[in-house]
């Protein structure tokens, strides 16, 4: 896979395009994000929560559940039957947001928690994005 290294003008111009060569190079966007394929889900985040981290309302999240876990990894979770995306502490047993107006949430004994994978990428669309079965 090669990316091409070039900037878009906003001019219009009556030559033909410097990328027309690399027309037929097959570049997919699951090449460029997914390294394990198998493992890996897509969702939508809900709500303003993790804005701090450039996680928006509606923004499309790439999760990986074979992904090794890392302390603060942004994760993926069910929290007390209701799916989560929140930043793992896992020395303090807390899901913080990345938003200072929404406290912590400490993870005790009786709660159901379970990770369902690592945040490995979100993506913002520009125009209005429909994930199957919306």
């Amino acid at each position: 896979m090669k990316v091409i290294p070039i900037m878009a003008s906003a001019g219009i111009s009556g030559f033909e395009s410097p990328a027309s060569e690399y027309s037929d190079l097959g570049l997919s966007i699951e090449d460029l994000i997914l390294k394990n394929p198998n493992a890996t889900f897509i969702g939508q985040a809900t709500g303003m929560s993790m804005i701090g981290v450039g996680i928006f309302d509606k923004d499309i999240l790439v999760v990986d559940r074979a992904v090794e876990r890392k302390n603060h990894d942004v994760i993926v979770c069910t929290y007390n039957g209701e799916f989560a995306c929140k930043i793992l502490d896992v020395d303090n047993r807390l899901l913080i947001s990345a938003n200072e107006s929404i406290p912590p949430i400490r993870i005790n004994e009786l709660d159901s928690f379970r990770i369902e994978g690592t945040v490995i990428c979100s993506l913002r669309c520009h125009r209005p994005c429909y994930l199957p079965g919306e």
